[in-house]
């Protein structure tokens, strides 16, 4: 135990133990199985047990030549009172205009988020909480409001409005641009939120002054894995949301920071990076500059049963829409004969007798079509390529 706490019924759990106990709708006391009061299950105002606490840390102090090292003593759980009373303040000094107190206030929700997963949880449960931090930030803009709003994620549809608002987004690109590596994954992360919620919203927020650059950038330049993959999904959803946004990632060199991120990366970076891939694959400046890469088909063909399943069928669709829409023969013909050198002749044979959806089954059987007539050219395969494969054939 870190946190020991009573029941009513004189029995002593572990705080998160009991917490997650009673957050999964149990009444009861596991141990004597009598009924709670339902104001101790709604407000899990649960007793610390301070003499148990001490003894475990008497326990730990004595036993420190072994590594054992002393559990903190644990803060008293916020409640949602506090809460409420809090964002009651933040709201009067943002009418106020009071800028300093806001952010007073601010950092207290934010060492409070800190200190539990608990107190994280209380906050984010206050309906208003996630409405009046994205108020705060859209006057007074900080990276810590962004801190405060990435604590409470999956945010309220009225905050996500508030975010989506002019003011809120170009602070959010001037974090993204220059701000501290937290307030950088804090801002991708709010873009991420907005974006992932409504395609219409995509296409706008999308044509905020450098946003589009500010996401490649976080791919180019990454610095930690959770901000490339927050990254990757946000550029997915504004992909996906309108062909000229696509076209405007492709323009600024999207293509070639995704290939380049494929070459060595770990099974979820690949699988979101296949699926922007293919995304951007359907603009023609997509298609355009993916064709000019060097990399692109052998890359494609050596990412198929490699990985997982999702990238082999990003990766047919995406060699797909390259050979089907070419501008000229010689265009699709260079492609095919890629593709072949590379192995894909005989990857696609294995997919379509291994299985795959519906969907990834008649582009396969197309691109055999298109890559019968090339049969005779040399194929070059590895037997690593099909290290991914569980499915017998």
């Amino acid at each position: 135990m870190k946190d020991p706490v009573t029941l009513p019924t004189g029995i002593t759990y572990d705080r998160r133990s009991i917490e997650t106990w009673l957050e999964a709708g149990n009444l009861t006391c596991p141990l004597t199985n009598q009924l709670l009061p339902l104001p101790l299950v709604a407000d899990g105002n649960l007793i610390p047990n301070h003499t148990i606490r001490r003894m475990i840390q008497e326990w730990c102090v004595a036993h420190r030549s072994h590594g054992i090292e002393r559990i903190p003593t644990p803060k008293t759980p916020i409640t949602s009172v506090q809460v409420a009373e809090t964002l009651s303040e933040i709201s009067a000094a943002l009418q106020r205009g009071d800028g300093p107190r806001c952010s007073d206030l601010l950092a207290k929700l934010k060492t409070w988020s800190n200190e539990s997963e608990r107190n994280r949880r209380c906050i984010s449960s206050n309906g208003a909480a996630a409405r009046v931090v994205s108020e705060v930030f859209k006057e007074f803009p900080s990276e810590q409001g962004l801190s405060v709003l990435a604590g409470m994620l999956p945010l309220s549809e009225e905050a996500r409005k508030l975010l989506s608002s002019t003011e809120s987004l170009n602070s959010i690109v001037s974090v993204m641009r220059n701000g501290n590596l937290s307030g950088r994954l804090h801002a991708v992360l709010m873009v991420k939120e907005i974006a992932a919620a409504d395609t219409e919203q995509a296409a706008q927020i999308a044509a905020t002054d450098g946003l589009i650059e500010s996401i490649v950038r976080l791919v180019k330049e990454p610095f930690s894995p959770q901000a490339t993959k927050a990254s990757l999904v946000a550029a997915y959803y504004l992909v996906a949301s309108d062909e000229k946004v696509a076209s405007r990632f492709a323009e600024i060199g999207f293509v070639t920071v995704l290939l380049d991120m494929l070459v060595d990366a770990e099974k979820n970076l690949c699988e979101k990076g296949l699926v922007v891939i293919d995304g951007v694959l359907n603009s023609e400046i997509g298609r355009e500059k993916a064709s000019s890469h060097a990399l692109t088909v052998p890359l494609l063909v050596k990412k198929m049963f490699r990985v997982s399943d999702i990238t082999t069928e990003f990766a047919v669709s995406a060699i797909w829409k390259l050979c089907k829409n070419q501008k000229n023969n010689v265009g699709r013909e260079k492609c095919l004969n890629e593709a072949i050198q590379f192995g894909a002749f005989q990857k696609l044979l294995l997919l379509l007798q291994v299985g795959c959806s519906d969907n990834t089954k008649e582009k396969a059987s197309e691109l055999l079509r298109m890559l019968n007539g090339l049969k005779g050219t040399e194929e070059c395969i590895e037997t690593s390529d099909f290290k991914q494969l569980k499915r017998p054939f």
